[in-house]
Order: C-alpha cells, then structure tokens, then sequence
C-alpha cells in the first residue's frame, strides 16, 4: 500500500506557536484554507483510493477539498488526531516544546511506556494510529491519504519506516501541507518514499508558521538516514 500522510493546512494556533492538541481544535487560517485547495491539483498524480482524517476540524476541513475533487468520502477517525499535549496544552515555550517533541521522538525510539505529562503513553499514542493505518490497508486501496498532524505523523514515520531513524525524523520539518509517502503494510516493513517537508500548496515563509509540532527539533537535529 502507498501512504500519503498529509499534515494539516495552517491554523491560527500554529501562528502563535502553541501545542493546540485538544478537540475539536481551530479551524484554518486564510492561507489553510488555500493550501487545502491546492491539495487535489498538487495530487493529482496519485492514484488515491480512501481517504481518512482525523477527527479534529482542521483535519476534516482540510480533507474536504480532496474529497471533493475525487469523490470519495472523507473517513474520520480519532486514532490519526494529534499527539495529545496533556498538561503542555496551550503552552508554546521553549521548554514545552522540548518535552513535547522530545517525548513524542522517544516513542519512536522504542521507549513506548512513557508518558507525555498529564496525557497519553506512546503505546497509546502508536496503538490507535496503527489501528487506522490496518484499516486503511484493510480497503484494498492501493494508494490512501491521511490528514492527520505534524508531531504524530513524524512520530509514527520514524518508529515503523526502516529506511529512517529517529535523528532524521526530529531534523525535518514538516510544514502545514507537506507529505511523508511510505509503501509497506501493517505487519510488514514500511519504506519512506520522500519527505516533503514543505507546504505542497502555498506558503508563509515567516519562521514559526507552521506551529511548533512541524518544526525540527533543535536539540536532536543530529544527521539521520536519508529517506
């Protein structure tokens, strides 16, 4: 199966830079909106058979145009939301982001009883994205997109792709509308095919834009593997 993991367009929250986790979550900013319909032209080379997002607004709204434009429906599902802040909720300073991400990466790296403070462990956290993922592999589509969220879809690329590791996941953004294309399947291996870490719709290239989930983290961005 080939994956497209979609970050959600910009929101309001990303702009002030705050880990905004809890549902239903701000809807789009103006320029959100128009990298959400810059989706189906930017993707309309692939070959996409279902369609999933997760269940906060700025997922759904942002899966709406692609919906649209290839007809299928959107499904909604909890388990690709956002990496829950838990008592880091709102908050967008240095140290915050450090725990936030730093927990999330250490998930990735196998250490899945840990707990991001007041919220979710990584076996939690793993456990109910992989449970989509089955699913989605259950349609027999060949090609599925997801819109789901920066720190949840970097964590779950690093832990189950092979081809990269921890360091390169927690290096590279991924800004509001880049895409991290895997091919593999639920129990087997799975490959990153690329990282796009840029919007593939347009952009605000002021620095922090894309909220503090997309952004590397500085305090890991050792060199990693190539996707």
């Amino acid at each position: 199966m080939r994956l497209l993991l979609i970050r959600h367009g910009q929101t309001p929250s990303n702009l002030k830079h705050l880990l905004d986790t809890a549902e239903p979550g701000p809807a789009l900013t103006a320029l959100g909106e128009r990298q959400a319909a810059a989706l189906p032209a930017a993707l309309g080379a692939e070959d996409i058979g279902a369609l999933y997002a997760s269940t906060l607004l700025r997922a759904r709204l942002t899966a709406a145009p692609l919906a649209a434009a290839t007809g299928l429906e959107v499904r909604v599902r909890e388990g690709i939301r956002e990496l829950s802040a838990g008592d880091l909720e709102m908050r967008g300073d240095d140290q915050a982001v450090h725990i936030y991400l730093t927990t999330a990466f250490a998930w990735s790296a196998g250490d899945l009883g840990r707990r991001m403070p007041g919220g979710e462990t990584g076996a939690e956290a793993l456990e109910r994205f992989d449970a989509v993922v089955e699913e989605a592999a259950g349609t027999g589509a060949g090609t599925v997109a997801m819109v789901s969220h920066g720190a949840a879809i970097r964590m779950w690329a690093a832990a189950r792709a092979q081809n990269i590791d921890i360091d390169f996941a927690a290096a590279h953004r991924l800004r509001n509308t880049g895409v991290v294309v895997l091919s593999g399947a639920p129990g087997r291996a799975w490959r990153v095919l690329a990282w796009e870490e840029r919007p593939l719709g347009p952009e605000d290239g002021a620095p922090g834009t894309s909220g503090p989930a997309g952004e590397p983290s500085v305090r890991q961005s050792r060199p990693g593997s190539t996707a």
